[in-house]
């Protein structure tokens, strides 16, 4: 596969009072063709400075960008027309309707209006079209935003935070179109805090903290490389949790105590453990391995917890038909 996106030493640096900021320090990135990417990262890790960055809204201090093969920002207005991105919260005129907005950003870029059909009925708004905009949830406003990013039906597709506001079946029908959109050919970037979905639809994710990236991959390689072998064990219910620790310990384990159960690592056969504890008198009601998500890898990469829904107010992007950028995306 060929890769449509490429960051290499991406670095930007901001001065303030306070002294410098790196917000991103060396920053790579690679996503190949036909993948749904996962970007992920904690609040103020760099994550939206840096497609911020990529789509020329922000200058770099140093690195290099490609997209689909050509150095931006310098060549961006001669791939702009391949690339739908959303960044940030979606911002739309309220008197408008759908149909009215979309098609005014068809006009603008020179697509056909029956795109603009097209779009409302993938991202399920046809039956609303009509509705003036300011009587949307914001679930809607987020199908609306994606509608206006896929109406050049790009070849690079960014989206901020896609699920934000939708309901169940909403993340669900979200997950399904970005689906066939890669199985159609398009290549999707996609940043999100709802890391059971991004585990679920990816192929491939980055993970940026503090400017750098501390993982890339496969998300099963990804996974792998950081899965331990821990075991949970929990005992029967008037076990001695802190004597049972004690006694594996004896046996070279390392165990930590939670409120009901042991997680023990460093066992060569998990049936050392039960023997060394039936031979206590203390019978094991559970033993399992523990696999590591999405999640407890993030966790131990970038040591914040994910935010699901987060609220940020700051500039809105969407990259028209045109390469304009008249509202935004996510929040």
């Amino acid at each position: 596969m060929s890769a449509v996106l490429e960051i290499s030493g991406l670095q930007k640096t901001y001065r303030s009072r306070k002294g410098v900021r790196k917000a991103l320090d060396g920053f790579d990135m690679v996503v190949e063709a036909g993948q749904v990417h996962g970007f992920l990262g904690p609040n103020g890790s760099g994550k939206t400075t840096t497609l911020r960055t990529l789509l020329g809204l922000i200058r770099p201090n140093g690195g290099r960008m490609t997209i689909l093969g050509r150095e931006v920002p310098d060549s961006l207005p001669e791939v702009a027309g391949s690339v739908g991105a959303i960044v940030e919260s979606p911002q739309f005129f309220g008197n408008f309707s759908a149909q009215d907005t979309l098609s005014l950003l068809a006009d603008a870029g020179g697509v056909a209006p029956v795109r603009v059909t097209e779009v409302l009925e993938l991202v399920g708004l046809r039956d609303r079209a009509k509705d003036r905009v300011k009587t949307y949830s914001l679930g809607m406003k987020q199908r609306l935003a994606v509608a206006s990013a896929l109406l050049k039906n790009p070849k690079l597709l960014i989206l901020d935070e896609p699920a934000n506001g939708l309901d169940p079946g909403g993340i669900r029908e979200m997950r399904s179109l970005m689906a066939n959109l890669a199985a159609s050919g398009m290549t999707v970037v996609l940043s999100s805090h709802i890391l059971g979905e991004i585990q679920l639809i990816c192929d491939s994710v980055t993970i940026i903290s503090a400017g750098r990236r501390v993982a890339a991959g496969s998300v099963a390689d990804v996974l792998e490389s950081h899965t331990t072998a821990s075991i949970r064990v929990r005992l029967e219910a008037l076990a001695d949790l802190t004597a049972s620790a004690a006694a594996l310990r004896d046996l070279g384990a390392q165990v930590i105590v939670e409120s009901d159960h042991l997680m023990v690592s460093g066992v060569a056969q998990p049936s050392a453990i039960t023997r060394t504890l039936a031979g206590r008198g203390v019978y094991v009601s559970e033993l399992s391995p523990v696999v590591a998500d999405l999640e407890s890898v993030f966790l131990e990469l970038t040591g914040t917890a994910p935010v699901a829904g987060e609220h940020r107010q700051v500039d809105q992007t969407i990259m028209s038909p045109t390469g304009a950028a008249p509202g935004g995306w996510g929040r």
